[in-house]
């Protein structure tokens, strides 16, 4: 399917999935899709995989500022969306179930040092994978595909594309695929870029009219627009493709290999579509897996 038409307009029921998991600690509760713990699994060769076991558990590297794909309640403190499901659906076939995960929140900017430190065992979050990511780390999937667009200010009628960006304001995160995108396409100027560690930080600012734009994958804006939309839009079509992979330590073959094989059982038995429509599809735009290249 023409992943760049992908309509993730992401409904605000979205956010009270049950998923969750709390930074700094176990996680537990529902899911999307029950997944029980595998038993007696082994990854041959995989040091991530062995510390994993040393351990007792998993702990997982997320967003926690990404409605409907990586969120986390102020409130509860509940981890919820479509990247979390898969951050659990991993785990659980590795052996290890929802009172064995714990969720640490990484930034953009820090996510290969945390892969690469082994701060975390690995990472589901939006990742993009990308030639120059795959120098320090290496990538299962993908198992998404998403595109870089536009979310602006409802009155906004001056920006309707990202050929329409010269002179203005335009915000996303440090160290993000998108934000390289702006730079390396010239797009605007480079004293009006604006970065942050997190997208809401930047929909702090478009709202109070410091930026223009707020540049993303579309999946991403979507859900900030569906919380606020008699005062976000999204505008333009989207100018990229990015898929999504598990970030992982580069020299872990082994523990990538496995993940993979995941990935396309979940493609193949249905989990992966009963993940997605219990998440992004809640805004009644179909998706179908993505062809697994086994980067």
């Amino acid at each position: 399917m023409k992943w760049r038409s992908l309509a993730v307009g992401l409904l605000v029921g979205a956010l009270s999935l049950t998923a969750c998991g709390k930074e700094g600690s176990p996680g537990g509760g529902g899911s999307v899709v029950s997944e029980p713990a595998a038993a007696d699994v082994q990854v041959a060769g995989s040091p991530t995989f062995d510390k994993i076991k040393q351990r007792g558990g998993v702990v997982v590297g997320v967003k926690d500022d990404q409605p409907g794909l990586g969120f986390k309640d102020a409130t509860t403190g509940e981890y919820s969306g479509f990247d979390i499901e898969v951050a659990r659906l991993v785990a659980a076939k590795l052996g290890y179930g929802t009172d064995k995960i714990t969720f640490k929140t990484v930034p953009s900017a820090a996510r290969e040092d945390a892969i690469s430190r082994g701060d975390v065992d690995y990472y589901v979050g939006t990742y993009t994978i990308n030639a120059k990511r795959k120098n320090s780390v290496s990538f299962a999937g993908p198992y998404f595909v998403s595109g870089q667009g536009l979310l602006v200010r409802k009155d906004e009628t001056a920006i309707t594309g990202k050929d329409t960006l010269k002179g203005k304001k335009v915000c996303s995160v440090t160290g993000s695929t998108p934000i390289q995108r702006v730079q390396q396409q010239q797009l605007t100027e480079a004293a009006n870029i604006v970065q942050f560690q997190t997208y809401s930080q930047c929909v702090d600012q478009l709202l109070n009219s410091q930026v223009d734009v707020l540049t993303t994958d579309d999946a991403i804006l979507k859900g900030y627009a569906a919380q606020q939309p008699d005062k976000l839009k999204l505008v333009g079509d989207a100018f990229s493709t990015e898929p999504y992979g598990v970030g992982l330590p580069k020299d872990d073959s082994a523990l990538r290999g496995k993940v993979n094989d995941i990935l396309q059982a979940s493609f193949d038995d249905g989990t992966w579509q009963k993940i997605y429509d219990g998440t992004l599809g809640k805004s009644g735009s179909p998706a179908s897996p993505p062809k697994l290249e086994r980067y």
